[in-house]
């Protein structure tokens, strides 16, 4: 076989590469960002008080949410009826991202992601977890919502949950 036939052969396998690579890469920003969409959704439907949207947005009832007090793990089953009350007032609560960074799984069917928040109540915030590719689209398997405390906060914050865990 002749040279031109070699080149040929070897501009068609880097040429699928390429092809291959960017629909990899294509896939990946499709899924990023419907994960994202998926986290928007969920934190809009606390700010607008809706109850199913946002409860429909976990994996399953055995999905975990954990709050910002050492005392808040919950399995959705048993953050449906604590949550209820603040739906049922109208308003829940309101997050908003400013910052994520989103990790897909090689098998593309988990992700895991942290987020910088604002928060009207609580100021900054943190939220990290796990979403699972179901087929319903993404759902979140686990959060976990922390306050971020500068590093030359703490001493004083240490202070105060101290203070709080001697005084029960």
């Amino acid at each position: 076989m002749n040279k031109a036939y070699y080149y040929s052969l070897f501009l068609t396998l880097l040429i699928s590469c390429q092809s291959s690579s960017n629909e990899n890469d294509n896939l990946l920003e499709s899924q990023t960002q419907k994960i994202a969409m998926t986290l928007d959704s969920w934190h809009d439907a606390a700010a607008r008080a809706d109850f199913e949207a946002y409860f429909d947005l976990f994996e399953s009832d055995s999905a975990i949410f954990m709050g910002t007090d050492a005392t808040e793990r919950w399995t959705v089953a048993e953050f449906k009826p604590w949550s209820k009350p603040f739906f049922d007032r109208g308003r829940a609560w309101s997050f908003t991202a400013h910052s994520r960074f989103i990790t897909l799984a090689d098998d593309g069917h988990t992700a895991w992601f942290d987020e910088a928040l604002d928060t009207p109540n609580m100021g900054p915030c943190r939220g990290s977890g796990v979403m699972k590719l179901t087929n319903n689209g993404w759902k979140i398997a686990h959060y976990n919502l922390s306050l971020t405390v500068p590093n030359e906060a703490m001493d004083e914050v240490k202070k105060v949950i101290d203070g709080l865990s001697n005084s029960q």
